[in-house]
């Protein structure tokens, strides 16, 4: 095996799907197939032996399961990055959400069979996690990162970003050079995108977070339809606030975390009583729905100067053109920085276009949101 790729071990009692997953995995040059497993028991045996960079693992397997596997990882203190494979099913939903609670870094969902390029896209989604998590680990240990991309920027040397100049990134003449119209006041909202490493990092943040924060939250989390209740529920465990998914007409008050359900834009409305929550179910934004961008771009209408913005880590770029709107507007713009991100994607291409205040690390994410909120 070549020390240059990353190594992937996978953990599935079937047959059918090792094969698949195996073929999907060594299309790419930056992966390998370390080996394979059928269920928990064969795995935990190959793990000291194959090292690999990361696991791809099925939940329902006999003898030894995937829950039963990550608690047996947990006990021998292993830390190697782990794929869920989940079912769609609403039982799927909770059982993977557990599996996060226990260390999995992230999932993506069997493909039924249903669509003719269903495959190719759970294949594309795949690999894109496999070379995040997997170069995040060998980075994390001392290894070099496989060859896949070139680098993310370098963060800014200091938490004050430059106001009043923007540079295009690649030669992106269309960005809006912002210099913002106001200074940030008392924030009476906090938005929040995020996407690749988001489940694990928005539970780091919100298990942190001030039972007093008296500021309400709204976050846009990339996750399939059917997994953001479960996930709102899982993080509503772990966090001293309420945490829920967001429904239409939800009303925006202190001490409520509102997630964006999975198939629906989420946007904020001001009204004379209350703030409350819209649904949107509309095409793509960024590439996405829920976007980060929606919920930004109404976040700097409705509140303006009175707001904070915050884009953590995440493939693309999604949020990191409209949070230039809140920085506009005078809001409080936040992004996570390079080395506590999964993948730094979203937070690099805001940070370059100058449409950020303060660059913070996951560890003093959530003391950083209390404290600028009171």
């Amino acid at each position: 095996m070549s020390d240059n790729k990353i190594s992937v071990l996978i953990v599935d009692d079937s047959a059918l799907m090792r094969n698949i997953i195996s073929r999907l995995i060594e299309k790419d040059s930056a992966l390998q197939v370390a080996g394979t497993a059928m269920n928990g028991r064969f795995a935990l045996n190959k793990i000291p032996r194959l090292k690999p960079d990361v696991l791809v693992l099925d939940l329902e397997m006999p003898e030894m399961n995937g829950i039963e596997l990550l608690g047996e990882m947990e006990k021998l203190g292993y830390d190697i990055p782990v794929v869920i494979l989940s079912s769609i099913a609403t039982k799927g939903a909770k059982v993977t959400m557990e599996a996060l609670a226990l260390g999995a870094s992230d999932f993506i969902t069997k493909p039924s069979g249903s669509a003719p390029d269903e495959l190719e896209k759970v294949g594309s989604r795949l690999v894109s996690l496999l070379k995040a998590y997997g170069n995040d680990y060998r980075k994390k240990k001392g290894s070099a990162p496989a060859p896949i991309e070139e680098r993310p920027a370098a963060p800014l040397p200091v938490s004050e970003a430059p106001r009043s100049r923007s540079l295009p990134v690649n030669g992106d003449q269309s960005w809006e050079k912002v210099t913002p119209l106001k200074e940030p006041d008392k924030p009476e909202i906090i938005a929040i995108g995020i996407s690749t490493g988001g489940p694990n990092a928005l539970r780091r943040v919100f298990a942190q977070i001030d039972p007093d924060l008296s500021v309400p939250i709204v976050v846009v989390q990339h996750m399939p339809a059917g997994f953001t209740k479960e996930f709102a529920a899982s993080l509503d465990r772990v966090c001293p606030l309420e945490v829920k998914e967001a429904a239409e007409g939800d009303i925006i008050k202190p001490g409520r975390i509102l997630i964006a359900p999975g198939d629906a834009h989420v946007a904020v409305e001001k009204k004379s009583l209350a703030s409350i929550i819209r649904l949107k179910n509309s095409e793509l934004v960024n590439g996405h729905k829920p976007s980060a961008g929606v919920l930004f771009d109404s976040v700097a209408k409705e509140y303006g100067n009175r707001s904070m913005a915050i884009i953590m880590t995440g493939m693309g770029k999604d949020g990191a053109r409209e949070i230039g709107q809140v920085y506009k507007e005078g809001g409080m713009t936040i992004a996570q920085d390079s080395s506590s991100c999964i993948v730094y994607g979203m937070p690099r291409v805001a940070v370059e276009h100058n449409y950020i205040r303060q660059i913070v690390s996951l560890d003093d994410m959530a003391q950083t949101i209390c404290s600028l909120a009171e």
